[in-house]
């Protein structure tokens, strides 16, 4: 199947992200490695991107690209229910000192 995202093909998961984003990955998660001067600039340029009008919702459209992910691939992040307990506690009697 091919994932197709504003008529570009998606060859990986990181192009699919990135096409869906309209930036790079690297931009938001930064890189193995980098400088604090490099982080500082990537940090620069990714406010710059966000106080742009075209990508004011690029914040909301993530959040939601993650929870979809999440919730249709819960195996990539080994992600398991939680049993809730059955028992409740016993009400505590007596005056408090």
């Amino acid at each position: 199947m091919k994932c197709i995202v504003a008529g570009h093909q998606a060859l990986s998961p990181s192009e699919f992200a990135e096409l869906a984003l309209g930036t790079p990955v690297e931009l938001w998660l930064g890189v193995e490695g980098e400088t604090d001067e490099e982080r500082a600039a990537r940090l620069d340029a990714a406010r710059d991107i966000l106080t742009d009008p075209e990508f004011s919702s690029l914040p909301d459209d993530l959040v939601r690209l993650a929870a979809r992910v999440v919730e249709e691939h819960p195996d990539l992040f080994n992600v398991v229910p939680l049993a809730r307990p059955s028992r409740r506690r016993p009400a505590r009697r007596g005056a408090a000192a």
